[in-house]
């Protein structure tokens, strides 16, 4: 039977399809927090990745299912197996892609609520029955957010609180110590996709480890996946700098990269995953910002740390303002992250360390 919206009362059930990115589930976590505040008795379950899972499946109050994207077919089938006899109140399709899609279909709801028509990319709309508001230049965790507004839950709880294991954080101290307590984390890479183009030559990340570590004694943590892209880069970046940082790269799980994150002084990462756990642990990420807009992807509530050279990329590449292109345009571009300059990171970093030590 299909409701209307927003809800008279708080609904029973809601079941929330996000997959990935680790990015963009992290973002998604004050919709959580939110929801466990203002509307306690509402039972919350999380379809997610797999990867995901393992950073964000211990939070407290939440049925995580795992998909594995891997799977296709047979993992959407095995979904819906697991699901048989149950039915949610209302599913918040919070992936405009097919595969998310494809998933929704095995999920039992009331209500199946989207991304408005402008945002739901992938024919998102043909999946649900109802959608959110059109936003003006919404930054990404405001889109996540406008499923609550649409529901009738207006207020905001910008709160992560993700769980770090006490075995973690032991083995994230064993695995800095010897960069000492004064510690900045370098996570050199984005993800490996195509036209992708969003790292920052490893010679740069060298002078910055020696800007760091000559002027303010302070060490550097590279950190990273283990896939052979991100070993030779951190391989590159070691061989370049004179005060040699410590290589984690393919050495952490997820939950250890997030308490060494948490008790580093700063971030800087190209837009991906890291530059979004710092903003979690309210760590400064000056994230490298030249393909993607931050005023969308940014970092939430620390976008004043990033490293802004969108507005430079989209006019130089494409020949446009920033307002001369829709809103998440990227600029797929090999030369648009050198448009990054080191001394505007640099800049970023002494702004940080000072503010940071100035604090007793």
């Amino acid at each position: 039977m299909k409701k209307d919206l927003p809800f008279n009362t708080p609904p029973a059930s809601v079941c929330i399809l996000r997959l990935s990115a680790l990015g963009d589930v992290c973002n998604l976590v004050p919709v959580v927090r939110t929801l466990q505040k203002y509307w306690p008795e509402t039972r919350i379950t999380w379809i997610i990745g797999r990867l995901e899972s393992r950073l964000l499946g211990d939070i407290d109050g939440v049925e995580f299912l795992v998909y594995d994207k891997k799977s296709g077919l047979k993992g959407i089938l095995q979904l819906r197996k697991k699901l048989a006899g149950r039915r949610f109140s209302v599913l918040l399709h919070m992936q405009a892609a097919l595969r998310a899609s494809m998933v929704s279909l095995a999920i039992p709801a009331d209500m199946r609520l989207g991304f408005h028509r402008r945002m739901a990319k992938d024919f998102q709309w043909l999946f649900t029955g109802a959608t959110t508001r059109d936003l003006n230049h919404p930054h990404v965790v405001d889109g996540f957010f406008s499923f609550l507004e649409a529901m009738g839950l207006d207020q905001r709880e910008l709160r992560w609180d993700i769980p770090i294991p006490e075995a973690a954080r032991r083995s994230a101290r064993q695995l800095i110590e010897p960069a000492g307590c004064k510690y900045m984390v370098i996570s050199p890479c984005s993800s490996d996709r195509f036209r992708n183009w969003r790292n920052w030559p490893a010679r740069q990340y060298a002078r910055l480890i020696d800007f760091a570590a000559g002027q303010y004694g302070v060490k550097t943590v590279l950190t990273g996946g283990p896939t052979d892209m991100e070993v030779d880069m951190g391989d590159r970046v070691v061989n370049s700098a004179a005060h040699p940082p410590v290589n984690l790269i393919g050495r952490t799980d997820i939950k250890q990269l997030l308490a060494i994150i948490e008790g580093s002084m700063a971030v800087v990462s190209p837009d991906s995953g890291p530059v979004h756990l710092a903003n979690a642990a309210g760590v400064p990420p000056v994230g490298l910002y030249a393909s993607s807009n931050p005023l969308r992807t940014g970092p939430y509530l620390h976008r004043n740390w990033v490293v802004n050279a969108y507005p430079e990329a989209v006019r130089h590449i494409l020949g446009k303002s920033v307002n001369g292109v829709s809103w998440g345009k990227r600029v797929r571009d090999p030369g648009a992250i050198s448009l990054v300059t080191f001394e505007a990171v640099r800049n970023k970093l002494e702004n940080v360390f000072s503010e940071r030590n100035s604090v007793k």
